[in-house]
């Protein structure tokens, strides 16, 4: 029997990409977004800031698929600027989306996990959340608090059996990566610039983060709860000499 996941943000980049390799993988899968996908698809729309969207989106979700095995809480915004230069207003608006978004989304799940022989959650975090980065300190906060609040759900289900855990991506090529590169002064120079952050002096591919989160979505990861995967190219854990 194949299993049945919901992916938030699954219209384009790292949840487009999970929700296509989970299908690949002979899963039925679901995708909540502003903007969902079609076939080969359940695209249901979905505002992770709206509590009674979310549980409306849920309940479809489940009915459709037959229950809910995996949970992708992949659904997030960006920000950029230092603790001067963002509102309250876009503080409070990407901690709704990023964190809330996530409680939302995992509150609406549960009843359909517990019922599941195999339930685990994934929830995308960040480099962020672990290494200092410029200009970030809004986004930062939050996937701060996306790693803190896996832990704690991860200790919260286990004995419902529900694994949860969390990918920790560096800076992907994804679409939102890309409009920051376009409304850069020099979009070359600052993708250069990006390329060179990571140890692989490269960008993560969406493909490649998916393939973690499949991991850990997975049966072969019946063992891991708990845990930050970081796909980073190395920006975390390594410190390299200079070249030159």
């Amino acid at each position: 029997m194949s299993l049945k996941a919901v992916v938030t943000g699954g219209g384009s980049g790292i949840g487009l990409a999970a929700a296509t390799l989970l299908a690949e993988r002979g899963m039925k899968v679901a995708c909540l977004d502003l903007n969902p996908p079609g076939e080969p698809f359940i695209g249901i729309k979905a505002d992770v800031t709206d509590d009674a969207s979310v549980r409306t989106a849920v309940a479809e979700a489940a009915e459709r698929l037959g229950g809910i095995d995996v949970l992708v809480n992949n659904a997030g915004i960006g920000a950029q600027g230092t603790v001067e230069d963002n509102p309250d207003s876009e503080w409070h608006q990407v901690f709704d989306v990023n964190v809330v978004g996530m409680v939302r989304v995992a509150r609406a799940a549960l009843p359909y996990l517990r019922r599941s022989e195999h339930a685990a959650i994934v929830n995308t975090c960040s480099i962020a959340a672990t290494a200092g980065l410029p200009q970030r300190a809004l986004y930062s906060a939050t996937k701060g608090a996306v790693l803190s609040l896996t832990l704690a759900m991860a200790a919260d289900h286990i004995r419902e059996g529900i694994r949860v855990n969390c990918v920790n991506p560096g800076t992907a090529d994804t679409p939102w990566v890309g409009r920051l590169l376009d409304a850069a002064p020099d979009p070359e120079a600052e993708r250069a610039a990006l390329n060179a952050r990571q140890p692989m002096g490269r960008l993560v591919s969406a493909e490649e983060v998916a393939a973690a989160i499949a991991y850990l979505a997975g049966p072969e990861a019946g063992a891991t709860t708990g845990t930050a995967l970081a796909v980073d190219g190395g920006m975390q854990g390594l410190r390299l000499r200079p070249t030159s």
